[in-house]
């Protein structure tokens, strides 16, 4: 990996962890229309992923996938918009959290019912596959979504049809508050139905980036979708109205150390690459700031800017 490439990496990863952590102080100030659903632990299955796509490809994001909206161009600023329920927002505050996109973008808004996103997202690969463009879908599922008949069904069309699609699994450890194993059994790796699947560490974002340039080179390739499973945990409840008593805190402690932003610092590090505190404290700045200029904004602001009206 080039300099400018893992870099790039990082300040994804760091930027979705500050909008988060921002998200929460306005959630428990009481400034979101909301709850707030976290990615943190989370941060490299998100974003290295949708930076392993092409400008052309299009991604289905789930609620806890907003480093991969990030990763293609969303601002900080159209976030706290949205969480706040502004007009100027873009749903015109019409909806809340990350539910929001656009086909121009290369964004399909996320939808609230678990595995709804995999047959929606092999339709819009399957029109990459009539139209023979080179282009791939890409949309995620954590182990409980895996459960889903839209899932099952979802893969299953898009591995009979050989569509390039990647399905990247999130095996977070719960789903909301049940663990894997007393949801599905065996590894979530075996519900591939036939898909080219391969496992990676989640919390390593270097392995994530290049295995999820491998599978787009699959999908383009003619090899039909790709069962892309990351093993990580989610650190934080379901939500931010979720106190995860059911986590044993032996097992938070162990992944805390498997942290992916620490990884990559680390590596970057070992590489002098890494930018120095200056680089943190200036995200920071640009987040408290699009956060004051979101707040500032008026409820009842111009419907035009966000495209819509009455």
């Amino acid at each position: 990996m080039d300099r400018s490439s893992a870099l790039h990496l990082y300040e994804t990863m760091l930027l979705t962890r500050l909008v988060e952590e921002r998200l929460v102080k306005l959630f428990r100030q009481g400034h979101t229309m909301g709850s707030v659903y976290r990615s943190l632990g989370q941060e490299a299955t998100a974003c290295a992923t949708a930076l392993a796509l092409g400008p052309q490809d299009v991604i289905g994001p789930m609620i806890r996938n907003l480093g991969s909206m990030l990763a293609r161009g969303v601002t900080p600023k159209e976030v706290f918009l949205q969480y706040l329920g502004r007009a100027s927002g873009p749903s015109a505050g019409r909806e809340h959290n990350n539910h929001f996109g656009g086909v121009d973008r290369g964004i399909i808004a996320p939808t609230s019912m678990l595995g709804a996103l995999i047959p929606v997202m092999a339709g819009v690969a399957l029109s990459f596959k009539q139209k023979q463009e080179p282009r791939v879908a890409m949309t995620w599922i954590g182990d409980g979504g895996s459960s889903t008949g839209a899932f099952s069904e979802g893969l299953n069309f898009a591995v009979v049809q050989s569509l390039p699609l990647i399905v990247v699994g999130e095996l977070n450890g719960f789903a909301y508050s049940t663990s894997p194993e007393k949801q599905m059994k065996g590894h979530m790796s075996k519900r591939s139905q036939g898909a080219h699947t391969v496992v990676v560490d989640g919390n390593n974002s270097l392995e994530v980036l290049e295995t999820s340039k491998q599978a787009r080179l699959i999908c383009l390739d003619g090899g039909g979708p790709v069962f892309l499973v990351c093993e990580t945990f989610r650190m934080k409840g379901h939500a931010e109205h979720d106190d995860q008593r059911y986590v044993d805190p032996v097992q938070l402690e162990l992944w805390s150390k498997k942290d992916p932003i620490a990884h990559l610092e680390s590596w970057l590090r070992g590489q002098r690459w890494h930018p120095g505190p200056d680089f943190l404290k200036g995200l920071e700045e640009t987040v408290d700031r699009q956060a004051e200029e979101a707040l500032a904004a008026e409820k009842a602001g111009d419907l035009k800017l966000a495209g819509w009206a009455p």
